[in-house]
């Protein structure tokens, strides 16, 4: 009975009406009138906080204002990080291709590079995994045939047929008798060839000095990089008539042969051709008698 005459109590309390009166302080005249209840009350300040949260939590989810909220990013800051991101692994990748273009030259500087790496390498520098003798190499008789023709029309050129469309041509940097041809067993990547002191030295293709020096062992040096990863390299000069970053047009003068730097035997060049990083026979490419 106890209980039930306290949950009474509670409901009247909750139920019961009050009278809010707005008055004119100097006249005491009445403006407004509202009656309540306690249970008005509680559900309306219920109701204004619930929708007061949820468009608190809608502005912050859907609209610019959360970005001045502390601990949410703003879209600007993410659409800038993922720029840098991409960016990042640009340049990665670009360090990456100028690291190895210049491990290729340090190979054309220094000649460091072993005999069976060569053998092991294709025409594109990648290493050739598959074996020969586990293939049929026997050409038909066409084969043969387009082979011969194919060999025929590219025989001074030391890049593949498509490239010869191209018509890149390679010219022979000075004419004389060779004292030293190309050897890979004795890491003679060139041809000496020998020819009178201060004979002008021709580029053997369009292309970018990238390096005219002395060096110690082999005097004047100077190097071009041309198309398709083709670099051409000229020691034992006299002197130099061009500087690093200039362009230069084949056949035009880059040098004249001399007889400078410790590794020098008389006037000749030394000419190296590198494709892709890796030494190539000049002769097989070039007459120069």
């Amino acid at each position: 009975m106890a209980e039930k005459r306290e949950k009474k109590r509670l409901a009247k309390k909750l139920l019961h009406k009050y009278r809010l009166v707005i008055l004119n302080e100097d006249t005491f005249e009445e403006r407004f009138a509202f009656k309540l209840t306690r249970l008005n009350v509680f559900v309306t300040v219920g109701l204004s906080a619930i929708v007061l949260i949820t468009l608190t939590i809608l502005l912050i989810a859907f609209t610019p204002l959360r970005e001045y909220i502390p601990g949410y990013s703003s879209t600007a800051l993410r659409q800038r990080a993922t720029e840098l991101v991409y960016t990042t692994d640009s340049l990665q990748q670009v360090i990456e291709k100028r690291n190895r273009y210049f491990s290729s030259i340090r190979k054309v500087l220094s000649g460091d590079v072993s005999p069976a790496e060569i053998q092991n390498q294709d025409s594109s520098g990648y290493t050739n995994a598959i074996s020969p003798d586990s293939i049929n190499l026997n050409p038909s008789k066409a084969d043969s045939l387009l082979r011969d023709k194919v060999e025929q029309e590219d025989k001074y050129n030391v890049f593949d047929v498509a490239v010869s469309r191209l018509d890149f041509k390679l010219f022979a940097p000075v004419n004389g008798s060779i004292s030293e041809a190309y050897d890979v067993e004795k890491k003679h990547f060139a041809v000496d060839i020998v020819t009178a002191e201060n004979t002008p030295v021709k580029a053997t293709a369009d292309g970018t000095v990238i390096f005219a020096e002395w060096t110690s062992e082999t005097g004047f040096v100077i190097i071009l990089e041309h198309s398709y990863g083709l670099i051409s390299v000229y020691k034992h000069n006299s002197s130099l008539t061009k500087e690093q970053g200039e362009l230069v047009k084949a056949g035009e003068v880059i040098a004249m042969v001399g007889s400078t730097g410790e590794f020098t035997t008389g006037p000749h060049l030394h000419f190296e051709l590198w494709s892709d990083g890796y030494p190539v026979n000049p002769s097989e490419f070039l007459e120069f008698e």
